[in-house]
């Protein structure tokens, strides 16, 4: 744990207890060679402790001995009531509970005045994804008989059947591409990995590659798989545009962007039974932690369809 004390300069909120200069050594040294901490996170720390400090030092309370559990409770009170976000206020509480356990395991305090204080909880917010019926509708909107048409429902097939970013897309290069074996070569955070991609999306470049690219590029070069009409490399922000104009067409309201297909992606492989680790190498997470949060979306799916039909019948 942290010691606020041991984070604040000399004649701040724990000026009056002695050797804080050692503290905060002593400290710096357990986050970073037992806790492992980056500087990052101790920068975090040090950012909610001088707020703690300033708090304190201006209701009287000086030195972590006098800190007690009321006290504390008051300054996450006064947090909310500055409009700070539930996840922020998490976080404050959070560099508290590591400052006094660290204080308490040292013996500098008699008792940890955290121990019963617990973070307000947090409603865990699900990234937006589209149902099925309405990825359809939006893949059907590009018309097959133009080369944008072409070009759009390639790009928009590819990314939803390979849960890529949009930024892997745009700067995909042809050569990449193995039709044949229906994979491609994507390259996003300055990483590579293979991807395979399905039928659908394997009709939707055929078409595109066997007119729509030449169209656009009229008779010009490029290594992009897409371009725009002047045979340049489309932009993120061109494909947002079309993006919003289709499912406008699509009549999707909520407000979607590339992200969004593949959380979709994401989201509805689980849905169908694939396994996690699979789902994570297929987006590229190097934490399986951050794919979870697809399979808690589809628990929290199933429960609510639970107490649907169970209110329902």
């Amino acid at each position: 744990m942290i010691d606020a004390c041991s984070l604040m300069p000399a004649g701040r909120m724990f000026a009056k207890e002695k050797n804080m200069g050692l503290e905060l050594s002593g400290f710096a040294s357990y986050l970073t060679e037992t806790k492992h901490a980056s500087k990052s996170t101790v920068s975090s720390y040090e950012r909610d402790l001088r707020k703690l400090e300033k708090y304190l030092t201006e209701h009287g309370i000086y030195g972590a001995r006098s800190v007690t559990a009321t006290n504390l409770n008051s300054y996450i009170l006064y947090l909310e009531k500055q409009g700070l976000s539930t996840a922020t206020v998490s976080r404050n509480v959070a560099s508290m509970k590591a400052f006094f356990h660290y204080e308490y395991g040292r013996r500098m305090i008699e008792k940890d005045p955290t121990e019963q204080i617990k973070a307000p909880h947090i409603q865990k917010k699900y990234p937006e994804i589209l149902t099925v019926e309405e990825v359809e509708k939006l893949l059907e909107q590009p018309s097959d008989q133009s080369p944008k048409g072409q070009r759009d429902r390639a790009m928009l097939e590819l990314l939803y059947g390979t849960g890529m970013r949009v930024t892997g897309l745009i700067t995909l290069e042809w050569m990449e591409v193995n039709m044949s074996l229906g994979f491609l070569t994507c390259r996003e955070a300055e990483k590579e990995r293979v991807v395979p991609f399905g039928s659908q999306a394997k009709e939707a470049l055929e078409r595109y590659l066997s007119s729509g690219r030449e169209a656009l590029l009229k008779g010009r070069k490029s290594k992009y798989l897409f371009v725009n009409c002047s045979g340049e490399c489309m932009s993120r922000q061109g494909f947002w545009k079309l993006m919003k104009l289709y499912a406008k067409k699509a009549g999707i309201r909520s407000d979607i962007t590339p992200h969004t297909l593949r959380h979709s992606f994401a989201a509805h492989l689980v849905q169908k039974g694939a396994d996690l680790r699979m789902v994570q190498e297929l987006l590229g997470h190097s934490d399986l932690a951050t794919t979870q949060i697809y399979l808690d979306m589809n628990v929290e799916r199933i429960k609510n369809n639970y107490r649907q039909a169970h209110l329902g019948g």
